[in-house]
């Protein structure tokens, strides 16, 4: 093309050339959709922001959509990055915001709106969704007679509140009289499916009114995405080393694992999680095939299609815990009169929800189920998540994580933990582990070498050997606080060689330890965090991170309600005012949690 007959100065038209240079065909046709968009955009005078800055792909006729999302993980970030990408390609002005970024007054301008929220724990919103659940649960809601809604909750249905946040953000927009453009979606742990569902119905709902668009740029996305590792299509990993690292004595066995990533091409950061596709403990598949009485080889229909019923109890249903789903569904089945009463008592429910699994309702309340009927009763088998406890600047091509095998006596029967039994009891090195890499953006050790607060309880100290590897190889020196707590010195003291060498040269300037059985006065972390204060709050006022991980139930409620009585002492605030500074800690992202 002759410089002169274009309208692109010569800069342009270089870039425009190594641009163009060794495009593939599907980038050609996605970039020809972009420009013809980005036409359109700049007739009417702007060019539409997604979240992070960059332009999308627009039309000169556009539907405007604000995208919401309240995440703890991440997970709801990434899916509204999909689905704002898969409307930009349908024609449609889309908005991006996380909860804790967007003014809910503003909703009474919105024409068009797509929440995507999780619940964490037993009903609660994740941290960034507080303010915004807070105000549309309240008063001051306005009427929102012009607003086109839908929800995509996510949950866990082994907690009795399942997807309840967005339940409630749900009801709170009918009841304020916007219109449902679809109904809300609810997702299990395992919520891929019903999310990309969710994600082309509402897309497709909002879109009829528009002639089509290219869709290039989302089936770009697609092919470039379907060459990653993911739950639904894992990495076939090799463990490497397996080491037990508490002591004889310790009542707890917990296990250090190294897994090789060679040749994957797989990355992580310090923070992730790994997600380890697990089987079912064998002993408890064999006890429910026999109470059952049902041939074990009889084909029964799962997500992964036709299988034999105990290869099904093995890989493809969750058998170790209950669901509050799964008890509704058996007494529906059954019809007794004890598992109705109980779904209607909260006490009983927590009992059954937090330590029995499916074959004591096999047992307590005997029915003659089909293998087929059995197995409709039981939701898919989801991946377990572990903390990474490696930095990649460190190790490279390995991952590493540390395992608590979990297990108890109930009611004269062993129990054990899906996973962590698999991993410690049937997996050795040179063993093939299904694998993919979980993100948490939530969870980030800062790059600039900040001044970090780590605080950790058991396995929860995982992370932490991550964020300081990742110091020590960048010679990141001091500016790092620990607070550890397990049973014994002795015997569960996790990591201690590693701790003392950090310690030595320089990378960890404090460690302060809590170990609970090693005194007839039980101490904890939160003990040792008021303790030192004083000196806590001064790093903290100084700009520090403060991270915590462990236990969701009990330790994690018990450190950030130390922390709040020692901001409410040190700065001398009135208990709302101590609330106001930890919430603004949560918003600038100086107070994390990665809890379980």
């Amino acid at each position: 093309m002759s410089i002169k007959l274009s309208p692109l100065n010569e800069n342009q038209l270089k870039a425009l050339e190594q641009l163009s240079e060794g495009l593939e065909k599907e980038q050609a046709i996605w970039l020809n959709g972009y420009f013809q968009g980005l036409t359109g955009a700049k007739l009417n005078g702007h060019a539409p922001q997604a979240s992070n800055g960059e332009s999308i792909p627009t039309a000169v006729e556009q539907i405007p959509l604000t995208i919401l999302y309240g995440t703890h993980t991440g997970r709801c970030e990434n899916l509204a990055k999909k689905l704002c990408e898969l409307a930009s390609g349908k024609g449609i002005d889309c908005k991006i915001h996380p909860m804790d970024d967007y003014k809910p007054r503003q909703l009474k301008d919105e024409k068009n709106l797509f929440v995507i929220v999780s619940t964490h724990g037993e009903g609660e919103p994740p941290e960034m969704a507080e303010e915004f659940h807070e105000f549309i649960m309240g008063k001051r809601l306005p009427k929102l007679n012009g607003l086109n809604y839908s929800v995509l909750a996510l949950g866990d249905k082994s907690y009795k509140l399942f997807c309840q946040t967005g339940i409630d953000i749900d009801n709170a927009l009918k009841k304020a009289g916007a219109a449902e453009l679809y109904p809300i979606v609810k997702c299990d742990v395992d919520f891929e499916d019903n999310a990309e569902s969710w994600t082309n119905a509402v897309i497709d709902k909002l879109a009829s009114t528009l002639p089509a668009q290219t869709q290039s740029s989302a089936s770009l996305k697609q092919q470039v995405e379907s060459k990653t590792y993911t739950k639904k299509n894992p990495f076939k990993a090799t463990v490497i080393d397996k080491t037990r690292i508490t002591g004889r004595d310790s009542d707890k066995e917990v296990f250090h694992l190294e897994i090789s990533l060679e040749d994957s091409g797989i990355t992580y950061e310090p923070g992730d999680s790994l997600g380890i596709i697990t089987e079912n403990p064998p002993q408890l598949v064999n006890q429910i095939i026999e109470k059952l009485g049902v041939d074990k080889s009889e084909l029964v229909e799962t997500k992964e299609g036709q299988v034999p019923f105990e290869e099904a109890l093995k890989h493809h249903v969750e058998i170790s815990l209950l669901t509050r789903d799964v008890i509704q569904k058996y007494a529906d089945k059954t019809q007794t009169e004890g598992v109705a009463k109980i779904l209607e008592d909260d006490q009983l429910l927590d009992e059954y929800l937090y330590g029995y699994d499916v074959l004591d309702l096999l047992t307590e309340f005997p029915f003659e189920f089909t293998a087929s009927a059995f197995i409709e009763l039981l939701r898919p088998l989801p991946a377990r998540l572990y903390s990474i406890s490696s930095s990649q600047a460190a190790v490279e091509d390995e991952v590493h994580i540390t395992v608590s095998r979990v297990n108890y006596n109930n009611k004269g029967r062993e129990r054990v933990g899906a996973c962590s039994s698999f991993l410690a009891d049937r997996i050795e090195v040179d063993d093939e582990l299904l694998i993919y890499i979980d993100k948490n953006p939530n969870f980030r050790l800062p790059l600039n070498g900040t001044p970090i607060i780590m605080v950790g309880a058991g396995t929860g100290i995982a992370p932490y050997r991550a964020f300081l590897q990742e110091r020590e190889t960048n010679n990141q020196k001091g500016n790092s606080w620990l607070f550890f707590g397990d049973r014994r010195f002795n015997s569960d003291f996790l990591y201690q060689l590693e701790w003392q060498k950090l310690l030595k040269k320089g990378y960890l300037e404090k460690i302060h330890l809590a170990f609970s059985r090693d005194q007839d006065e039980k101490i904890y972390v939160q003990h040792k965090l008021k303790e030192n204060q004083e000196e806590l709050f001064k790093w903290i006022e100084k700009g520090a991170n403060f991270y915590l991980c462990g236990d969701m139930k009990y330790m994690a409620k018990d450190v950030q309600q130390t922390l709040l009585e020692i901001i409410q002492a040190q700065g001398g605030l009135t208990p709302e005012k101590a609330k106001e500074y930890f919430k603004k800690l949560k918003k600038e992202k100086r107070f994390q949690a990665d809890v379980y």
